[in-house]
């Protein structure tokens, strides 16, 4: 079965959706049965890496923001990590886990980034406004200062 993003998993932060949509095409990579351990492996490889960066990425714009809750935001997703690693070593160890990895990253998609995420966005929203008006405030001063003198 194919999953297709849908609109409702967004937060309204683009660069953080792009990044979530990336959870969907893992769940569409990794095989019924796991019939295809290369692909399997490439997908643990990925999501490895994946959840490194972007939880990195993620806790950076919450923490910037000012996000009460980053800590707690923050202590789930190590969570995540470990339960991935725990995929990785029952996957070298020989065992089927491609239904269970489905089923977590499903679960990831449709409850964490739903609700847990979603808590953040505003907050860090608001952060990002204010730093674009910032930027286009200084922007402003600096063509007015080159006018005045340039």
């Amino acid at each position: 079965m194919t999953i297709k993003w849908s609109k409702e998993w967004e937060i309204g932060i683009p660069v953080i959706d792009s990044q979530h949509k990336r959870i969907v095409d893992f769940i569409n990579m990794i095989p019924d049965q796991g019939e295809d351990k290369q692909a399997i492996e490439a997908v643990l490889t990925e999501l490895k890496d994946y959840t490194s960066s972007h939880f990195a990425f993620e806790e950076s714009l919450i923490e910037e923001a000012g996000y009460p809750f980053t800590k707690a935001h923050s202590r789930v997703h190590v969570l995540f990590i470990r339960r991935i690693e725990d995929y990785w070593q029952e996957f070298r160890n020989g065992n089927d886990i491609s239904s269970e990895l489905v089923k977590t990253l499903e679960t990831w998609l449709f409850n964490h980034i739903k609700h847990d995420d979603q808590d953040y966005s505003e907050t860090v929203k608001r952060n990002l406004q204010a730093a674009t008006d910032k930027a286009k405030e200084k922007e402003k001063k600096k063509n007015w200062f080159n006018k005045l003198f340039g």
